[in-house]
This record gives C-alpha cells, sequence and structure tokens, in this order.
C-alpha cells in the first residue's frame, strides 16, 4: 500500500489579515506582501516540489470531507463555533491571537481538519500503511475555546477523538516536532490516559507560560504528558539524541496503538519564528526512527500531520524529506544548504553540554 498525502487546493486559499511578521499592520508597522509567515506559499511549494521531482507519483494522493459539527463538538464548545461561523460567514475576522481569516475560512479550517482525520483513518483502517496530510491551517495551538498562533481548530485532537468515539483505537501517542510548544494538543488531553502527548520545542519560544518539563499531566492522565524544551541553537545532533533517548523508549514504554506526529518544520535553521539548527537531514532521520518505532510498536501505524514551518525555500526541502522516507521512494530533492547548514551546526562544546541536559531529562522522564 502506498503512503497515503492528504491536500487540498482550497486549504490553500486560507487567508488573514494584514500583517508584517507577526504584528498588525497600521501605523508604523508597514504592511508586508505575505502578511503573516502563515501563508499559503510553504504548503504550495512542497506540493509543487513533490510534482517536479515525481514524488507524488510513489504516494496516494486524496482528499477528505471536512469535519462535521458532531466531531467538532467533541473538542470544541458549540459558542466558539457558532461564533466562528458567523465571522466567517460575515466575511471573516480574527478571534483569539494571531489567527485572522477571510470569508469562508470556517469551512477551511473544518477541511483541514478533515485531512488530519482522513489520514489517521486510513492508517487505523487498513486502506495506507501511512499518511501525510498537508493540513492548513495548523492545529496544534488552538485550545478548546481559544485559538491562536496561526490555529483555528485543533486538527490533531479533532482526529483523534473522532477515533476514539469510533472505536478505531484506544491508545495514541503523538510527537510534536514543531519548534513551537504543542500548547492545545497538551491542554486538550491533560488528564487523559488514552493519549500520550510529546513536544519537543525551543524553550520560551511560543508560548511563553507553557511547555515546561515538570507539566506531567493530571489525574489520571499524570505521566502522560512530557514537554522537552530544548535550547536556542539545537542542532542535528541534538534533535536525534533527544528522538533516542528520550521520545523513542517513551514510546516503547506507553506502547500505542498509533503514533501521530504534529510534523512542523520551523525548527529549520533558516525559519523566521524559530532559532534552531535543524536540516532536511534532521527530518528525515527522525522520520525514520518514526517508521521503524511505529513498525516495531504498532504495525506500522503511523500518520503525519503539517504544522509550522516558515520558510518558503526551505520548508519544501524538509517536506520533501520526510515523504521520501514514509513512503521509501528512491525519488530524492537534494537538500540545496545541506552543506552550509552542516558547517554551522553546533559545535562540541555545545552538544556536550546539551548532551548533559538530555540526560537529567532523561533521568526525569523515564
Amino acid at each position: 500500500m502506498a503512503t497515503a498525502f492528504y491536500w487540498d487546493e482550497r486549504c490553500f486559499w486560507h487567508a488573514g489579515g494584514s500583517f508584517a511578521l507577526t504584528v498588525p499592520a497600521g501605523g508604523l508597522v508597514q504592511p508586508m506582501p505575505d502578511g503573516l509567515p502563515e501563508n499559503p506559499e510553504t504548503k504550495r511549494r512542497l506540493k509543487n516540489l513533490l510534482d517536479v521531482t515525481g514524488l507524488i507519483r510513489d504516494l496516494a494522493p486524496r482528499t477528505a470531507r471536512p469535519v462535521g459539527i458532531e466531531e467538532l463538538t467533541r473538542v470544541h464548545p458549540g459558542a466558539f463555533l457558532r461564533q466562528f461561523k458567523q465571522m466567517s460567514d460575515a466575511g471573516g475576522g480574527t478571534i483569539g491571537h494571531a489567527t485572522p481569516f477571510g470569508k469562508g475560512g470556517y469551512e477551511i479550517a473544518a477541511l483541514s481538519a478533515g485531512l488530519a482525520r482522513g489520514a489517521l483513518y486510513d492508517v487505523l483502517g487498513g486502506r495506507a500503511v501511512n499518511a501525510y496530510a498537508l493540513s492548513r491551517p495548523p492545529g496544534h495551538h488552538c485550545l478548546p475555546e481559544h485559538p491562536n498562533g496561526f490555529c483555528l481548530l485543533a486538527n490533531i485532537a479533532i482526529a483523534i477523538e473522532a477515533a476514539l468515539a469510533d472505536g478505531l483505537t484506544q491508545r495514541i501517542a503523538v510527537v510534536d516536532w514543531d519548534v513551537h510548544h504543542g500548547n492545545g494538543t497538551e491542554a486538550i488531553f491533560y488528564d487523559r490516559p488514552e493519549v500520550l502527548t510529546i513536544s519537543l520545542h525551543q524553550e520560551r519560544n511560543y508560548p511563553l507560560d507553557t511547555g515546561d518539563a515538570e507539566d506531567r499531566g493530571a489525574d489520571a492522565g499524570h505521566g502522560a504528558n512530557i514537554n522537552i524544551p530544548l535550547p536556542p541553537g539545537t542542532g542535528h545532533r541534538g534533535y536525534l539524541e533527544v528522538m533516542e533517548r528520550i521520545v523513542v523508549p517513551a514510546l516503547e514504554l506507553y506502547q500505542p496503538d498509533a503514533i501521530i506526529v504534529a510534523c512542523g518544520f520551523d525548527a529549520a535553521a533558516v525559519d523566521p519564528l524559530g532559532r534552531m539548527m535543524a536540516t532536511a537531514e534532521t527530518f528525515r532521520l527522525m522520520t525514520r526512527m518514526m517508521v521503524e518505532t511505529a513498525a516495531e510498536l504498532c504495525e506500522g501505524r503511523l500518520t503525519m500531520v503539517h504544522e509550522g514551518g516558515y520558510s518558503q525555500m526551505y520548508v519544501p526541502f524538509c517536506g520533501h524529506a520526510v515523504l521520501e522516507e514514509l513512503s521509501g521512494s528512491t525519488v530524492r530533492a537534494p537538500d540545496p544548504l545541506a552543506a552550509t547548514l552542516e558547517a554551522r551546526q553546533p559545535g562540541p562544546r555545545f552538544d556536550n553540554w546539551l548532551s548533559a541536559q538530555i540526560a537529567e531529562m532523561e533521568d526525569f522522564f523515564l
């Protein structure tokens, strides 16, 4: 079976207001042509690169229906959804922090969540060995009543709740390697033992008040939340060490029915919203670890859902590397920055210091 690749051109049509980076335009802030960093070009250029290299022919491209109100209300209260729909029908606006949308934004967000749901259901139902959802807008920052960080609906959480309700799974693990803390997914499942949430993120990037290692979950969910805050500058070797020493062992202890990766590419070295030093090869090898771990623990059931990543030039190469590994394709898109970024990786002093910090976290979590 081929890797299912969920995408839909309509998700690229999601539009926000007038921004310069993350600051609303106006006064002395001049608008920028691309507005918010979360704009369609990073995702569209990834899809274009798949077409140009031919990797798309080794995937099974699909779309999905938007999630319905019953699926949405398992995560989001009806009052919020009604407000969102009314604003969407009236031309758009902004809800929460940095979450603008245009007319029809409600339907596009429901479609984005539908792509995540479709990908997960294909994997759980045995219709694909694994799957990738090119979801937009993203979802991992969205709280039940409060969208933020470009995220209007909690895509992964909506997909998980639907699968749990339909009896397709009893135990899911989410590994979030977006550079920002997956606070929305964490909050939704914080007291739930049936979902393990693991977030690797740059410490004190976004949000500023979440993501501490001491936040382990509550009540029956205590221990089922793992936050791994990493210092700015963490590079290829640091990410792989964290995956090897903490993430994979935590998954082995948890024994999930399936694994979902919140696949953000903003830990890449050239991303405007992160200060990390990951490369396309980093994402390739982390994906390889997840494929191998899923094969060992849960018959290969692995779903990846696109989150952040804001370098229009570099995200396509990171995403291509991930899909090469996920699909087993021999098609390659060589990283044009590979030599430059390898030369700029952290040196032994930083890596040795970081390794000691990882050892402390390993003792704490495992």
